[in-house]
């Protein structure tokens, strides 16, 4: 698996738990107290988060971190 593959996941991993609590990216955003931009690019797997960020985004999504970290082999 490539680096940006990677990222891809945890990024629609990060969108799905977002989703499950009806949050819009806007209104996560606000919540995390950064762009929506940001969002999105998280989510697009764009940008290459620290475990420490990934963590944080866990806090605020209130799942373990393992949940954003799954890697399944149906993801392309």
């Amino acid at each position: 698996m490539q680096k940006k593959e990677l990222y891809k996941i945890i990024g629609k991993n990060i969108q799905r738990e977002r989703a499950r609590l009806g949050y819009t990216q806007e209104t996560f955003a606000e919540l995390m107290n950064v762009s929506w931009s940001y969002v999105s690019k998280i989510e697009s797997g764009v940008l290459n988060l620290s475990l420490g960020k990934i963590l944080e985004i866990s806090d605020y999504l209130n799942v373990d971190i393992s949940v954003l970290l799954e890697i399944q082999n149906n993801h392309k």
